[in-house]
């Protein structure tokens, strides 16, 4: 999937480097500058740590037109209402559409500068504008936080959230009921050697215990690690029963 981003004379550094940021994130590799006020590679590789892969990959045009010249779709993002007719499009339907297309050739998605946003003539070259979303009180995200929503949503879109979990580094079986039994009477004698249940009702509060246990539901490393802390609240208070022994509290 052929995904560019276009970045139409962005002001600050920082935010290109956030942008490189977040195509490593999530897995895109092309940005595209267009005429930037300010860019140097190693000092954005010192902000985006790890990205030298994206970074020699940029490339640096004079003009927007040169920099959509090979691409067969061109989706812009602008905070603002225009009055002229346009393509409008949301993130998420864009995001499918781009999709789609990618696979095709290169899809251009294309921010303007951080004080101005696009301009009408660039919009023009737009098949699709894309509004994000926001307070109308404010509506205008910072330039690189709006590639990253777009990126996620590209990324959403791509499948991305089908990617499984990492595994745990130790995998451990449910807990069996003789396991769960156990762990009960562990907890119950803890309790009874602290005097909990002083002023509550024994079978009320196992109960409960009961309940959590089941609502969780635990498993095998999970039971021994609770059974280990009650059996030491037991050797704890033992000790402390002894005469003549004195333990560090």
């Amino acid at each position: 999937m052929s995904v560019v981003v276009v970045l139409h004379e962005p002001q600050d550094l920082v935010n290109i480097a956030h942008v490189v940021r977040a195509l490593k994130n999530f897995g895109f590799r092309d940005l595209r500058l267009v005429n930037p006020r300010e860019y140097d590679a190693y000092r954005v590789e010192g902000i985006a740590h790890q990205t030298q892969d994206i970074l020699a990959r940029v490339q640096r045009f004079e003009t927007l037109e040169a920099a959509l010249a090979d691409c067969i779709h061109v989706t812009g993002f602008t905070a603002r209402g225009r009055s002229a007719k346009r393509n409008l499009q949301r993130p998420r339907a864009a995001a499918a559409e781009i999709v789609e297309r990618a696979g095709a050739g290169p899809v251009a998605l294309v921010f303007g500068r951080e004080d101005k946003g696009l301009t009408n003539e660039a919009l023009d070259r737009c098949h699709r504008v894309v509004t994000i979303p926001a307070s109308p009180a404010y509506p205008s995200l910072n330039l690189a936080h709006a590639v990253v929503l777009m990126l996620y949503e590209l990324a959403l879109a791509r499948g991305d959230e089908a990617t499984p979990f990492k595994p745990p580094r130790r995998q451990a079986g449910p807990a069996r009921v003789e396991d769960l039994e156990r762990l009960c009477a562990d907890v119950e004698q803890a309790l009874r050697l602290i005097e909990f249940f002083k002023t509550r009702d024994v079978d009320g509060v196992m109960r409960t215990v009961r309940e959590v246990m089941h609502r969780a539901p635990l498993d095998e490393r999970e039971v021994k690690l609770l059974r280990a802390m009650a059996i030491e609240v037991v050797k704890y208070a033992e000790r402390l029963a002894r005469p003549g022994v004195h333990v560090d509290r």
